[in-house]
C-alpha cells in the first residue's frame, strides 16, 4: 500500500512509520515544511501538495498539538482545537475532491469524547460527553464528513492514554515514581483507559485489513484501570513505593481546567468494535505492558 501519514514525527507517528515500512508498505510523511519536496501541507493556507505520488491507498491522520504541554489558556485551547479540526477538514475535503481517492482515512480522535462518566462502561455506541475535550473530539470527528460523503471509508480512532517511555503521561510520571515520590491523584477512583504505543501499529494494520471497520473505534486496552490500580502497577514494576498522594484541590489549583479533564475525568472505555472484529491484544494486562515498555527503555 501507499500510505500517507500526517503527524508522522509525533509519538505515535514515529512508531507507525517504522512498523508500516517494515511490512513493505510505501509510507510517506505529510510534512508542514513547504520548503521540502512534496508531500507537504499548509493548514493555514489550505494547501496540500502530494507531488508525483498522487495515488494514495490509505491516509492516517495523527496531526494535533499536544494537549498536556502547558496550562489551557483561551489561546492554547484554540490552538488545540484548530490543529485537529482544521487539519482533518482540509484532508477530508482534499481527498473528497481528488480523482485519486484513498480506500480509507484513519483519523485520530480520543476517548475524551465521552467526558467524565464515573463508573459507566463506555463503548463506541455510548453518547458523547461534555467538557472541552469532548467538544473538540466531536468537532474533530465531524470534520472528516466530506470524505465520508464522497464514499471513502473513514475510521475515527479514539485513543486512550498512550503509554510510552518516550513521551506522554507515562514519561512524565516516571521521574517521581523512580524516586519513590509517586502516588495516587485525588481519590484514585477515576478510570484510566490506556493503550501501549507498541500496540497501536498492530491496531492500525488490523483496521487497514478489515474493511468492515468504519466510524468510531476505541483504541484502548480491554481492561481499563483506576488511577489507584495504575499507581500500584507502576510502583510494583519499578520496585518503588508510591505513598505520596497528590491532592485534587492542589492539582486543580495548579493546572485548572486541564487538570480536571486530564487527571480526574473518569472514562471506563472498552474496545468493543476491535474485539468484535477479531483483534487480539498482545499484552495480557497493565503490569505486563508497563514491564515491557520499561525493559525497552
Amino acid at each position: 500500500m501507499n500510505i500517507l501519514i500526517s503527524g508522522a514525527s509525533g509519538l505515535v507517528g514515529r512508531a507507525l512509520m517504522q512498523s508500516l515500512s517494515s511490512q513493505g508498505h510505501q509510507v510517506l510523511a505529510l510534512r508542514r515544511d513547504t520548503t521540502h519536496t512534496a508531500p507537504f501541507w499548509d493548514i493555514d493556507r489550505q494547501i496540500i501538495e502530494l507531488g508525483p505520488s498522487k495515488q494514495v491507498d490509505a491516509v492516517i491522520n495523527l496531526a494535533g498539538e499536544n494537549i498536556a504541554d502547558n496550562r489551557w489558556t483561551v489561546a492554547r485551547k484554540e490552538r488545540i482545537r484548530q490543529s485537529r479540526v482544521d487539519g482533518t477538514r482540509l484532508l477530508a475535503q482534499f481527498f473528497a475532491q481528488t480523482d485519486y481517492k484513498p480506500n480509507v482515512i484513519i483519523s485520530a480522535s480520543a476517548v475524551g469524547i465521552y467526558g467524565d462518566r464515573g463508573d459507566e462502561e463506555l463503548t463506541e455506541a455510548s453518547s458523547i460527553g461534555t467538557g472541552f475535550l469532548a467538544q473538540v473530539a466531536q468537532e474533530w470527528e465531524a470534520a472528516a464528513q466530506p470524505a465520508r460523503a464522497a464514499g471513502i471509508r473513514v475510521v475515527s480512532l479514539r485513543f486512550g492514554i498512550v503509554l510510552s517511555t518516550e513521551g506522554g503521561a507515562l514519561a512524565k510520571m516516571l521521574p517521581p515514581f523512580k524516586l519513590g515520590l509517586g502516588g495516587v491523584m485525588g481519590s484514585g477512583k477515576q478510570w484510566m483507559s490506556w493503550i501501549s504505543r507498541d500496540e497501536i501499529p498492530h491496531i492500525i494494520t488490523h483496521i487497514l485489513q478489515h474493511e468492515e471497520l468504519h466510524g468510531p473505534v476505541n483504541a484502548v486496552f480491554p481492561c481499563p484501570a483506576t488511577n489507584q490500580e495504575f499507581t500500584k502497577a507502576l510502583s510494583k514494576v519499578l520496585c518503588r513505593p508510591a505513598l505520596l498522594p497528590a491532592p485534587r484541590f492542589l492539582l486543580e489549583l495548579l493546572l485548572g481546567e486541564m487538570g480536571r479533564e486530564l487527571l480526574f475525568a473518569s472514562t471506563k472505555v472498552t474496545p468493543s468494535r476491535l474485539l468484535a472484529s477479531g483483534y487480539v491484544f498482545r499484552e495480557p494486562d497493565l503490569a505486563t505492558a508497563l514491564d515491557h515498555l520499561l525493559r525497552k527503555a
